[in-house]
């Protein structure tokens, strides 16, 4: 008796261990562009000149991880004290809305960030309002609500550390993030 309990068990972790082998989980979108796997607009490997793998793609800016497309153009800048969309970025905003309509698997994380001037307080509510502001134009460019998600970093990452106009003008943007 004890025998074919064993030979059950052997047989059951053998059935076991062939349904699992059999799964593929690989993406089936998967696109290539410059030369890397991309899955949902995030470079996921990348062989360099040397056919080495990579991680991340070096042609495209540091922390980007969204198609290669909009590379430069992922960001909105605003005005001192304000969440509106200025002209100047409405083709901005359009790309990625067309790559997310495209690309309905794709998630889009806006950030919104300030200068240091302000409180902290301030500052995060108005890094809010302004992804809230590009989050509600991209919904109206017909990109679904369940693709977009913020966050308000307020003036905590600048990306210029100086104190003056020039510096306090590019740290007052929305970043778009996949």
């Amino acid at each position: 008796m004890s025998s074919k309990l064993i030979l059950t068990f052997f047989l059951g972790a053998a059935a076991l261990t062939l349904s699992a082998c059999s799964t593929d989980n690989t993406p089936t979108d998967t696109q290539v562009i410059d030369g890397g796997s991309v899955y949902d607009g995030r470079i996921t490997e990348v062989l360099d000149a040397d056919g080495a793998l990579a991680v991340g793609n070096p042609n495209l800016p540091d922390g980007w991880t969204g198609p290669a497309a909009l590379a430069d153009k992922h960001t909105i800048y605003f005005g001192y004290d304000s969440d509106q969309i200025q002209d100047q970025y409405i083709s901005v905003m359009q790309e990625n809305a067309k790559y997310l309509r495209a690309n309905p698997d794709a998630r889009l994380v806006v950030e919104g960030h300030t200068d240091e001037r302000g409180t902290p307080e301030y500052n995060i509510a108005l890094g809010e309002r302004r992804a809230r502001s590009v989050a509600r134009y991209m919904q109206n460019l017909g990109v679904d609500v369940a693709q977009i998600s913020i966050v308000s970093y307020g003036e905590e990452k600048p990306v210029e550390p100086g104190h003056d106009e020039a510096a306090w003008s590019k740290n007052r943007r929305a970043v778009l993030n996949y």
